[in-house]
């Protein structure tokens, strides 16, 4: 069995987030980094393919050109799929095109600029019918799956509430143009219609829906930009409503002074409920109405989803990097179904695909759309009128 062979657009000198992608897809040494356009521009796109020691020939200067050579090589030798690492602008663009060249598409999210985009993207992809996903970290941790597979399973009963926090404090103060992950993520042209709940806010309405197995289906937003002269919204509050009488509330800020990445889900049901914390990513606390909290942790007896997505025996604390390194897995595993003549649509392959950027788009919309609208609010000074 070879190595699923990976090209990659984006990510180039100084991204924060193509070295993480290239760790996590070389991890279980299933997969190969053969070439990559890094950045938009080609000279450093090119450095940043030869400080990676790629082949030289294989460092392009920009992906539609990357695209047009790759599908000219040996079919043993050309990339498979491509990782799209670039700021939330230029992911339509380069996933369209490579679908269009016959490669499979892995990317980071946002899937596009905004929900038109991504609707044209699944016309895409359904119409050369080639594999897109998602890089939705957060479902890849084992004890997320863990709360997943417990839910489905009846252990908490049937869900009513949900509470997910997503809270950051790195842009609590204004940041300069020096700051990369800052200046496009605060920028509308490159980041679109919001900024905290398009870039974490989407992260924790995803792993509402993947924990419970139910979608949201309606929202009530509040959006805030607090620094002075931002443009995008650096917090928000929304409360939920999902299929089965399910109600919750989502949190999401990146001006929580003090708060380094916490990442909170509680699900509760009729018998009791869960607790998960990216920040203490290897233990799910389970809390019933009749019984003694148990605390599981990653490792253990559970679930064979779980344990497939588990490398080390328990005490030896995985993270952010095996997570991540899940979702490749799982869509590399699919690549390997297709080229073989295996794959089969009915076997979940466990990877966000583009039927989940479509409801993250559409949910970032309805997040802004709620918070443009002062109806939902209901004024009390009225009542309080002798």
């Amino acid at each position: 069995m070879n190595k699923v062979r990976m090209g990659m657009v984006g990510g180039g000198q100084g991204a924060f987030i193509g070295a993480v992608h290239r760790i996590a897809a070389q991890l279980d040494n299933e997969i190969e980094l053969v070439c990559g356009a890094f950045s938009s521009t080609a000279d450093k796109s090119i450095a940043s393919g030869k400080s990676l020691m790629l082949n030289e020939e294989r460092c392009y200067a920009d992906f539609n050109t990357m695209f047009a050579e790759e599908a000219k090589l040996p079919a043993e030798q050309r990339m498979q799929f491509v990782a799209i690492v670039t700021p939330n602008h230029m992911h339509f663009p380069a996933a369209k095109a490579a679908l269009e060249h016959g490669f499979h598409v892995l990317s980071d999210k946002p899937a596009t600029l905004n929900l038109t985009e991504v609707k044209a993207l699944k016309k895409v992809v359904d119409d050369t019918g080639l594999l897109y996903g998602l890089t939705h970290t957060y479902t890849g941790y084992p004890m997320v799956k863990e709360a997943q597979t417990l839910i489905a399973n009846g252990e908490i009963g049937k869900v009513r509430k949900v509470i997910v926090e997503y809270i950051q404090g790195w842009l609590s103060e204004p940041q300069d143009d020096d700051n990369k992950q800052a200046s496009w993520r605060t920028d509308p042209s490159r980041s679109g219609i919001s900024g905290c709940m398009g870039d974490i806010g989407s992260h924790a309405a995803n792993l509402v829906e993947y924990v419970t197995g139910k979608e949201i289906t309606h929202v009530c937003a509040e959006l805030t930009a607090f620094v002075e002269g931002r443009c995008l919204d650096d917090d928000g509050m929304v409360l939920l409503k999902m299929q089965d009488g399910i109600k919750g509330t989502l949190q999401a800020s990146q001006i929580a002074a003090g708060e380094e990445n916490n990442f909170t889900l509680r699900v509760y049901g009729e018998k009791g409920g869960l607790e998960w914390r990216q920040q203490e990513p290897n233990s799910l606390t389970i809390k019933y109405l009749d019984k003694h909290m148990q605390v599981l942790r990653a490792g253990g007896m559970h679930s064979d989803r779980t344990a497939a997505n588990t490398r080390i025996p328990m005490g030896h604390p995985e993270g952010y990097l095996e997570a991540f390194a899940n979702v490749y897995n799982s869509f590399a595993n699919a690549i390997r179904d297709v080229e073989s003549g295996e794959y089969d649509e009915s076997k979940d392959y466990d990877f966000p695909d583009v039927n989940e950027g479509i409801r993250g788009m559409a949910l970032v919309e309805s997040f802004v759309n709620s918070s443009n609208q002062e109806t939902k609010w209901y004024d009390l000074a009225p009542l309080l009128v002798d």
